[in-house]
């Protein structure tokens, strides 16, 4: 029977290209929303900006509502089957609504086929934590949430220019089409190269099974030493590190999603810019992100390397990554033109991707087995319910010439990220579970 070298990189891989497709499914609507001739042009053509934004703003709410309720959702599914059969139903169903977008009109339409596809993308995140948890030994888990997010930072970045250039050759419906199929086509690989769990899989090498099992000894969470069954909300609940990853979760989050909702109609309404100049300078803000994801995994594994504990290493690398934000959040109130606004931008992505990969490994440093999935959907729960309400007030209660004061909100929320990994999470280690 054959053997796959690195056949943990192989998984990660595929999670990761499963992120690029997610975000090139999501974004698609944001940039086809601004296109001249677009969704906002040919559905609303009697309303203004300030009316297009916020029937955009709305949608956007309850997308990221749906995408909330996902995240709890698909971190039980993932525990109850597992990480292959979990990314094949989320995948499955949103690609199904990337592709029902071409058929629908109005406001309700797009609000259903929206809150479908955010449900189902929903399941990527609790599924790479998972995954993660499953696949790699602890001390190499920053470097796979790394690459998992650089995913996810590559997505964003390729999205804006690869559906601004689509959409100047195609009308926007076909564009739908067009990247539904990418998800149904990444299933093929997922299922030939995922068979089952590493203990169980026929293609792995006695090395690698070794390294990933004996990396994994130290988690320890029951009183037994170890813990077959997922803890229920109660129990998990109790704990306030578990607070503190749902708290800083919740604060960090929305940063991101200022920018993947708002980017392209920020640089519409506040510098006047056409699909043309999204495409060409829209992209840029992801690229930080992208390269802030391998820094992030990357400065987190040289710190194990120096013999640093797992507590040091995810307070240094969150402290790093929110000591960058802060001041770029700051400055972005007047950057003065649009080139130096998306570099900003950059700048804080940056910061936002050392900072996140870090957190979102932190559900696997505190507990393990059943457990990972649940709290991951529940941190996940509570960081989209958190980003919903800012983007509500963007669309709803912001005038377009008052961004300024979102960045001075992105700014606090990094605060709280900081008192909840310090004060609610005392010690990244192995929690304790009683009864």
């Amino acid at each position: 029977m054959k053997k796959v070298q690195g056949l943990r990189w192989w998984v990660i891989g595929l999670i990761a290209l499963a992120a690029v497709i997610n975000y090139i499914d999501r974004q698609a609507f944001s940039v086809l929303w601004e296109t001249e001739g677009g969704i906002a042009d040919e559905l609303y053509p009697d309303l203004d900006q300030e009316g297009r934004k916020k029937v955009y703003g709305d949608i956007g709410f309850y997308f990221i509502i749906a995408y909330a309720l996902g995240q709890a959702l698909f971190g039980r599914i993932f525990d109850k089957v597992g990480t292959r059969l979990g990314f094949a139903i989320s995948i499955g169903f949103w690609s199904l609504a990337t592709g029902l977008h071409a058929i629908v009109r109005g406001f309700l339409g797009f609000t259903l086929v929206r809150m479908l596809l955010g449900l189902s993308e929903a399941g990527n995140w609790p599924g790479a934590a998972k995954g993660n948890a499953e696949w790699f030994p602890t001390n190499e888990r920053a470097v796979a949430q790394g690459i998992f997010n650089f995913g996810a930072s590559f997505g964003a970045l390729i999205s804006i220019p690869l559906i601004g250039l689509l959409a100047q050759q195609l009308h926007w419906q076909f564009v739908f089409l067009i990247i539904a199929i990418l998800g149904f086509v990444w299933l093929i690989p997922w299922f030939v190269y995922v068979k089952t769990s590493p203990k169980k899989h026929p293609w792995i090498t006695n090395k690698e099974k070794k390294l990933i099992i004996d990396g994994q000894k130290n988690e320890s969470n029951s009183s037994e030493g170890t813990e077959e069954k997922s803890l229920s909300y109660g129990k998990l609940l109790k704990n306030k590190q578990s607070w503190g990853v749902i708290i800083a979760s919740a604060a960090i989050d929305p940063i991101w999603w200022i920018f993947v909702i708002w980017i392209p109609n920020y640089l519409v309404n506040v510098f006047e810019m056409d699909i043309a100049g999204i495409t060409k300078l829209g992209w840029v803000p992801f690229l930080g992100a992208m390269i802030g994801a391998w820094f992030g995994g990357l400065i987190a594994k040289s710190f194990f390397a120096k013999g640093w504990s797992t507590n040091k290493v995810r307070k240094t690398t969150i402290a790093i990554g929110c000591a960058i934000m802060l001041p770029a959040l700051l400055s972005l109130s007047n950057p003065g033109s649009p080139l130096i606004a998306v570099l900003i931008m950059a700048v804080i992505l940056f910061g936002f991707q050392t900072a996140i990969g870090n957190i979102q490994t932190l559900p696997s440093d505190l507990y393990n087995g059943k457990s990972v999935g649940t709290l991951s959907g529940l941190a996940g729960m509570s960081a989209k319910f958190a980003a919903a309400v800012l983007t509500w007030y963007i669309g709803n209660k912001l005038p377009i010439d008052k961004y300024s004061f979102v960045f001075l909100i992105g700014a606090a929320l990094v605060a709280i990220v900081v008192f909840s990994v310090w004060v609610l999470i005392p010690k990244v280690e192995p929690v304790k579970v009683k009864g």
